[in-house]
């Protein structure tokens, strides 16, 4: 498909959309809302310009035409509304982290550390990689960075060590690391809050539309009941399911070893990293107690980064995928509060919810996590699925739960983010890299993908049981 072609997609769907009837219950200025969200939602998906540039032209577009507020001071107020979003400043902070742990080189000790100590075994490995991501995974926001980024450039070496290659007896190895390595940051995505971009923004929706504010102890705590069996429990279910063909790895060590005694003493930056790292962490656990917000303790602390020279200023203001980010996030946080403002989440949630009325409320809770997990199988962003679909399942929940049963629902709503891009090769941001390796196939990813996001549902739907 040409990049005209996808281009003009989004403007049309727009465009048709906003020429249809008006539904009934529902305002004219709404029903253009939509229609440019929805157009925004497809260009998210088709990605024919940058995704910030589309989330900026959405907010832009309804501001200037005053589809949102009834002065051009309330719409100037809704498009800036994201910017001044705690969470989005948070996100911005936490990937500066990320760049401290790349720079620094500690994410790249870590990694070698855990193969040298575990990489005997091929199960070692794979227990290995999976490690690597949990110890990176509560401070760097973006998987990509930190799966694809991190741990790819070290964990795709192991196999061709042993002539594993994707021509060449991908299965002996390369297989199971590659599926190890994705599996494990999907799992890592959904533990902790600030392992997943989409995560920060989606607690920002929910707080948005049903004044419910998670904390990152709350995440932990509710979701770590399955998320930590669940991470530790991934190499071996791999190696079950998907066996590598070679079972010992008596060169990964040895390799791992020689790439350490390159990179020399631990430095003076990689302890400062580590220091202020833990430091952000205890914050981000603890700062309610002491009177801390989450934001304030990540600026805080990147403030300490840069006055130690872990990384610089200049590394701030031309951290270009940061800002990216910074612009995406708070265009669509302003976008998805948009539909609230006008009414159209009222308008849709009261329409659908006529349809489970009459349900048991921990089954219509249960209906909609497994809904809105399976309905990721039609995107190929997880931002782009949160900005469309969780406001509207949050407005459902409103509607036809108790209020005790909210918070319990928007946190297993929120916790499948990460879970959910397990399911397809484009399902979530490392998963082209890893598919791009070519150990897996497209079938076979496609398979596994089905065989695991059913045991990811299956967790997620336990915990909600316990939890509802």
């Amino acid at each position: 498909m040409s990049n005209n072609v996808k281009m003009a997609i989004p403007i049309v769907i727009a465009v048709v959309v906003a020429l249809l009837p008006t539904p009934e219950g529902l305002a004219v200025n709404a029903h253009y809302f939509f229609a440019v969200f929805l157009g925004v939602i497809v260009g998210l998906i088709l990605e024919p310009i940058p995704p910030a540039l589309i989330g900026l032209v959405g907010v832009a577009f309804c501001a200037t035409f005053g589809l949102v507020g009834e002065s051009a001071k309330e719409a100037r107020n809704w498009a800036l509304s994201g910017f001044s979003n705690g969470v989005i400043w948070l996100i911005f902070a936490a990937f500066m982290f990320a760049l401290g742990y790349k720079k620094s080189g500690l994410g790249k000790r870590i990694s070698l550390l855990l193969v040298k100590k575990l990489g005997k075994t091929t199960l070692g490995l794979g227990y290995a990689v999976a490690f690597a991501d949990g110890i990176l995974s509560p401070f760097m926001p973006s998987n990509t960075a930190r799966s694809a980024g991190t741990i790819f450039p070290i964990a795709i070496n192991i196999p061709q060590m042993f002539n594993s290659l994707p021509d060449n007896e991908p299965r002996k190895i390369g297989s199971y690391i590659s599926w190890v390595a994705i599996a494990a940051t999907c799992v890592t995505s959904s533990m902790f809050l600030t392992a997943l971009a989409p995560n920060l923004l989606a607690v920002s929706l929910v707080e948005k539309n049903i004044g419910v504010a998670i904390e990152w102890g709350t995440w932990f705590y509710t979701l770590a009941i399955i998320m930590v069996p669940l991470f530790l429990a991934v190499p071996y279910l791999a190696y079950i399911i998907y066996p590598p063909e070679q079972k010992y790895s008596p060169e990964a060590p040895a390799w791992a070893a020689a790439e350490l005694e390159k990179m020399g003493s631990i430095s003076k930056k990689e302890i400062l990293m580590l220091c202020f790292g833990i430091l952000a962490l205890v914050l981000w656990i603890f700062g309610k107690q002491i009177g801390v917000n989450g934001t304030v303790a990540a600026i805080a602390v990147l403030c300490l980064l840069v006055l130690f020279n872990v990384i610089s200023w200049e590394d701030v203001i031309t951290n270009k995928g940061a800002i990216n980010v910074f612009i995406w996030f708070a265009t669509l946080v302003a976008m998805a509060g948009g539909l609230k403002k006008v009414g159209y989440l009222k308008w849709a949630s009261g329409l659908i919810s006529s349809w489970l009325v009459g349900l048991d409320p921990v089954m219509i809770g249960i209906i909609l996590v497994v809904l809105f997990f399976l309905f990721h199988y039609l995107f190929a962003s997880v931002t782009a699925h949160v900005v469309a679909l969780l406001p509207l399942f949050l407005g459902i929940s409103a509607n036809l739960l108790p209020t005790e049963m909210l918070q319990p629902t928007a946190m297993l709503l929120v916790g499948s983010l990460g879970l959910m891009g397990i399911i397809t090769p484009y399902a979530t941001g490392p998963s082209p890299i890893w598919y791009g390796a070519g150990y897996i196939s497209q079938a076979k990813w496609w398979t596994l993908g089905g065989i695991f996001g059913a045991l990811f549902l299956a967790a997620l739907v336990l915990l909600g049981f316990i939890i509802l």
